[in-house]
């Protein structure tokens, strides 16, 4: 807002100065002068068509991710691919689930002057109240990866539906229940969070609301563990807690990492055939396990990583640009329901991963 401020003065003082000179050239000076500040007072009132911006080769942006998964490579990858097809200056950085760098790193981007920056952030409090700060030192935002509430000042983001993706795995895992155990299944939540509580709750309860009615389910276990390793060793305690009640015959990971990880865990337990998973995120490995002969992982629900990172990287140049779109608008980009029992969708998500990663 300041900056607009500052430019609708400008604009009309070098109006006011302009007429007092009466000769043909000046009063074409004068003309030229109420056209900016005609623009200028536009943009103040909140129009959205495109102005004059930065030129593409003069444009440095950042994108941003936090963690070392396929998701985030994928929506790196989709950064990567706008900044390419649009031909402006890229940087790429990961925060490695570190709230203090990611203030860190968003200070040195502001330091630095780049044009802006387009992030998967940590926190949805205190990650938007450091962009906001960049925002005020003049870089623009778009954000991927995130639910926004109340960010007026970001130009742009796309996330998925939390709670669908929970949801949409929710519904198979019912089905699977009632047509394969009889109606009766002990279950186990592997979640993220500590990590990211707001994404995590939104997952867990579009799937337990699937399931929560039905009289022959019990929750055993409700347990973080978002990275691989540490979901191949929680799952591994979980399934060892409960040999002795009965075992689990079903386990629900709300990520990536926990997804692949429980499906290890219970490879390596010898429970290939009595514990059945269902996850959430798609890769390939996940597409790989679905494949398999072991009968473990049934079903996930992925994301789109790469749209959501190409997205939110475009509506950051094209906004720099002078593109202005609706600040602080919402994009859902959908999921996909990948299910052993669909190897053609597998097969094509496989196929179409595999161009994305240029593979």
């Amino acid at each position: 807002m300041k900056r607009k401020v500052i430019s609708i003065l400008l604009a009309a003082t070098m109006a006011m100065s302009l007429t007092v000179c009466a000769s043909a050239a000046e009063e074409t000076e004068t003309e030229a002068a109420t056209e900016v500040a005609t623009e200028a007072g536009s943009e103040a009132e909140g129009e959205t068509e495109a102005t004059s911006g930065k030129a593409a080769e003069d444009i440095t942006v950042a994108g941003v991710v936090f963690q070392e998964d396929q998701f985030m490579r994928l929506m790196q990858k989709g950064y990567e691919a706008a900044a390419e097809d649009y031909g402006v200056n890229l940087m790429t950085s990961n925060t490695n689930n570190d709230q203090a760098k990611e203030a860190d790193l968003i200070n040195t981007y502001v330091t630095q002057g780049i044009d802006g920056i387009a992030i998967a952030p940590l926190n949805e409090t205190s990650s938007m109240q450091a962009l906001e700060t960049a925002y005020d030192a003049g870089l623009e935002i778009a954000v991927g990866n995130t639910k926004l509430a109340d960010a007026p000042f970001v130009c742009g983001g796309y996330t998925s539906d939390n709670y669908n993706l929970g949801e949409l795995t929710g519904q198979k895992a019912k089905e699977f229940i009632e047509n394969e155990l009889g109606g009766e299944a002990r279950v186990a939540i592997i979640q993220f969070k500590s990590q990211l509580p707001d994404q995590s709750e939104a997952r867990t309860n579009g799937f337990l609301d699937q399931i929560k009615d039905m009289p022959g389910v019990e929750i055993v276990a409700d347990q973080d563990a978002w990275l691989q390793d540490d979901a191949v060793q929680v799952v591994s305690d979980i399934l060892t807690a409960n040999e002795a009640d009965g075992g689990v015959d079903i386990i629900w990971a709300a990520n990536d990492g926990g997804t692949i990880g429980a499906t290890m865990a219970v490879k390596n337990a010898g429970k290939a055939g009595e514990t059945f998973v269902f996850g959430t995120d798609a890769a390939e490995q996940q597409a790989a396990f679905l494949k398999s002969d072991d009968n473990i992982l049934q079903c996930v629900t992925g994301q789109d990583p790469f749209t959501i990172g190409y997205n939110t990287m475009e509506v950051l140049i094209k906004t720099i640009m002078g593109e202005k779109g609706e600040y602080g608008k919402e994009v859902i980009v959908p999921g996909v329901v990948l299910s052993r029992d669909d190897v053609d969708s597998i097969t094509a998500f496989e196929e179409d991963l595999a161009e994305k990663m240029g593979n």
